[in-house]
């Protein structure tokens, strides 16, 4: 009986072991969610590493940049989980590399060349745009067209959840509908400027931006910092904060800062963001970003209309890094 006891015992030791392995996995209870973002669009739910969210978000920020439908973004994300699960690896079939599995035997370039997301996104995207009619064809056919995969069928496996990301990626789905959880247990930095008056993790942030989106609209820093025009302790004092400005407030102007900001959210982890806030929503890491998007409701009593859209981000984009 002793011996059937402990066996017993054993297995209830074994049972809550994994049973708490399960619940931090998965978020549950008093335990933090894991790390990772998702897209809710239209009651379909997508969920992503943090490192396929990173390229999911640029190869839609290409397809902005270059002004390309959403449809376009659909293509090419479905193409990337067929390929590579929107991982940029340096293996694959004979010798296909990247996001694309595209092939330098081929003509798609060089293994460097292709191991860059920016290259080999703009490569499929040149490649598709040669593809006439592509926007009517289904996901699969057009992915087809450019991949020429002995699996022809296989990228409308993922077509359901690209649709999903493309549109909110693209900046179609508004107000919240793609998110990240992202801790911020980020190492202090120096506190030195550049030329420009920003930090260095925003530095970075803003090349980012701009090699994603091309040339933007940017402001909320000066050479020697600024001093005023923000609310008290704000990070734009400290350096650490940058405006994406998209006027004038339009249809077209919000959907492209939407994309600006799930971009944002997307790249957090990897950027050391720490608050990103758009058209009167926020969205903060750490323990907040479990959260999701939230009202962003400052005071605007007596305010002009004009300034309340400038209050409450409607005509830019927030970034700030941590410190």
């Amino acid at each position: 009986m002793r011996a059937r006891g402990a066996v017993l015992g054993g297995l209830a030791a074994l049972g809550l072991v994994a049973g708490i392995f399960v619940a931090v996995e998965l978020g549950l209870g008093p335990f933090p969610d894991p790390e990772g973002c998702t897209a809710e669009v239209d009651g379909h739910s997508v969920s992503l590493s943090t490192e396929q969210a990173e390229n999911a978000a640029l190869i839609s920020a290409i397809a902005v940049r270059r002004g390309l439908p959403a449809r376009a973004a659909s293509i090419a994300l479905a193409t990337a989980y067929q390929e590579s699960k929107i991982e940029n690896i340096e293996h694959g079939d004979r010798d296909s590399v990247g996001l694309f599995q595209q092939r330098p035997s081929q003509g798609w370039g060089t293994v460097k060349q292709i191991l860059d997301p920016y290259y080999s996104t703009n490569a499929f995207y040149d490649a598709l745009e040669q593809v006439e009619g592509y926007q009517d064809m289904r996901i699969t056919e057009a992915a087809q067209r450019v991949q020429r995969s002995g699996f022809p069928e296989a990228y409308e496996d993922h077509a359901e959840d690209a649709r999903a990301l493309a549109s909110a990626l693209t900046g179609q789905s508004q107000g919240g509908q793609f998110s990240c959880v992202v801790k911020d247990d980020v190492p202090e930095e120096a506190d030195d400027l550049d030329d420009s008056g920003l930090t260095g993790r925003a530095a970075i942030v803003r090349a980012d931006l701009e090699a994603a989106f091309g040339k933007l609209s940017l402001g909320g820093f000066a050479p020697d910092g600024v001093s005023e025009g923000h609310m008290e302790g704000s990070a734009h004092y400290d350096g650490r904060a940058i405006d994406v400005f998209v006027r004038p407030v339009d249809d077209a102007n919000r959907a492209r800062g939407w994309a600006i900001a799930y971009y944002l959210v997307a790249q957090a982890d990897r950027l050391d963001i720490e608050t990103v806030i758009f058209d009167g929503r926020i969205w903060t890491a750490g323990k907040r970003s479990e959260d999701g998007w939230r009202d962003y409701s400052p005071d605007t009593e007596g305010r002009s209309a004009a300034e309340i859209e400038v209050l409450e981000h409607r005509d830019h984009v927030h970034v700030d890094v941590a410190d």
